[in-house]
């Protein structure tokens, strides 16, 4: 019996990353939380901060929200509303391209802060670096797959990976055979995307479940007041 490479990539590498994702988080937040961090390096130097934090969350914000709507709305949904496959191909190339080019600038800038000021190269850890260096690896990976989709803009080749992400998180078999004959870009994309999320638990990424979402709706407002002389 030959091993089939493609069958565990995108039939069973999945569950493992996402379950190395949720509960390596929770096991983590139980044990050690107060590792529990984003270990910001805005004292040590301001330069680059603000707009490399700006430009690459809001990229990556946007880039997520795009995969996660794009990959797990049924098919159906969108032909219930009248959008078509290539339409969907033409907006998810657009919009992700823009997004990613912000992502990247910001990324870039935090990674230079990383690598070349002395004070805040000192104060990293190996974790903190690499995780930088895997979200830059799988950001242009994400951008080259849009030069080949260029080449599918019928929005063949997406349906595809949609019925990949809804047959694994529905726990449906034959999820590997819908990318099976996809470029390598693709493969490589998935790929290291899932092994992002099995690192997820030990770095600083943990610090997105702590997204203070709640606090835009919150009911009450802060009272500051001035301290009196």
């Amino acid at each position: 019996m030959t091993f089939d490479l493609d069958f565990f990539l995108f039939q069973i590498l999945p569950y493992i990353s996402l379950a190395v994702l949720f509960l390596g988080s929770i096991v983590r937040f139980d044990r050690d939380p107060y590792s529990w961090r984003s270990k910001s390096s805005q004292l040590l130097r301001k330069r680059q901060l603000m707009w490399g934090s700006v430009l690459f969350h809001v990229g990556i914000l946007v880039i997520l929200v795009g995969h996660a709507v794009g990959l797990l709305t049924p098919i159906q949904v969108f032909d219930a509303l009248g959008v078509s496959h290539s339409f969907k191909q033409v907006l998810a190339m657009t919009a992700g391209g823009i997004a990613g080019v912000f992502c990247l600038a910001g990324l870039l800038l935090l990674l230079h802060r990383r690598l070349f000021d002395p004070r805040i190269r000192a104060n990293s850890s190996f974790a903190d670096i690499a995780v930088l260096v895997l979200l830059l690896a799988q950001l242009c990976l994400g951008l080259m797959t849009i030069t080949v989709s260029m080449h599918h803009l019928d929005g063949h080749e997406m349906v595809k990976f949609m019925e990949w992400a809804q047959h694994v998180v529905t726990f449906r078999a034959g999820a590997a055979e819908f990318v099976r004959d996809v470029d390598v870009i693709f493969k490589l994309h998935l790929t290291l995307g899932m092994f992002i999320f099995i690192v997820f638990p030990f770095t600083r990424l943990v610090h997105i479940w702590s997204a203070p979402v709640f606090y835009l709706f919150r009911h009450q407002y802060q009272i500051v007041r001035r301290r009196e002389s």
